[in-house]
């Protein structure tokens, strides 16, 4: 099963106001393993950075306005993603900012239903337990050293972390630079040739040698 971890960057909290995309980040998961693929790019938001933002990611104006359109890279973005079902932290922020890009392109949003919430997954495994991605990064002892600021494609890595344990746990060997998925076995029985169970002539002689040392045995009253 292929899923693609996502997540973005924007100039604000509120696409509906007029806030835009800075930059998205997403990994490729193949069976709950990461393949190695990525996909990232940083988006010209046509309009300023606030201060309060730029202290989160710490994207500039004059940096984001050297950079392509949303309509520049929404084919490749588009092409990467695919079909395939979508893993997104606070999943109402990250579609909402997608969907209102694609929106204002008068292409056709990505749906609901394709997408794990892991907000969602974290308050019913762990209700009344802090469910941001920081607090769950330390629950499960995943490295934030270098969170200094937050990245969309930093931060994509970090949930494709959080998300395997939150699902079950991550496989040993795990690695977000492996360079393929190799193929789950657990729970597949393997079919192997059918061996003889009969006692040697051995094995034999010494069971009979072992019963006559039997005082009245149960099946001869």
């Amino acid at each position: 099963m292929r899923e693609i971890v996502l997540d973005t960057e924007t100039t604000g909290l509120d696409p509906t106001v007029g806030h835009r995309i800075v930059e998205i980040g997403c990994i490729e998961l193949f069976n709950h393993v990461p393949t190695g693929r990525t996909f990232q790019c940083y988006v010209n938001p046509e309009r300023d950075m606030p201060s309060e933002a730029e202290s989160v990611h710490g994207l500039t104006s004059a940096f984001l306005a050297e950079q392509p359109l949303f309509a520049d890279v929404v084919g490749k973005f588009l092409e990467f993603v695919g079909d395939s079902p979508l893993v997104i932290h606070n999943a109402d922020f990250d579609l909402g900012f997608v969907n209102a890009e694609l929106k204002r392109l008068q292409m056709t949003p990505l749906a609901v239903a394709r997408v794990t919430d892991t907000v969602a997954l974290a308050r019913r495994k762990f209700p009344g337990a802090p469910a941001n991605l920081d607090a769950l990064c330390r629950r499960y002892q995943v490295d934030l050293t270098d969170r200094t600021l937050h990245g969309a494609l930093k931060d994509a890595r970090l949930l494709a972390q959080v998300y395997l344990e939150l699902v079950g746990g991550r496989q040993p060997g795990f690695a977000l630079t492996a360079e393929t998925a190799a193929p789950r076995t657990e729970g597949i029985r393997v079919s192997r040739p059918s061996r003889a169970h009969a006692p040697t002539a051995e094995e034999t002689a010494a069971h009979a040698r072992f019963i006559e040392r039997l005082k009245k045995p149960i099946w001869s009253s």
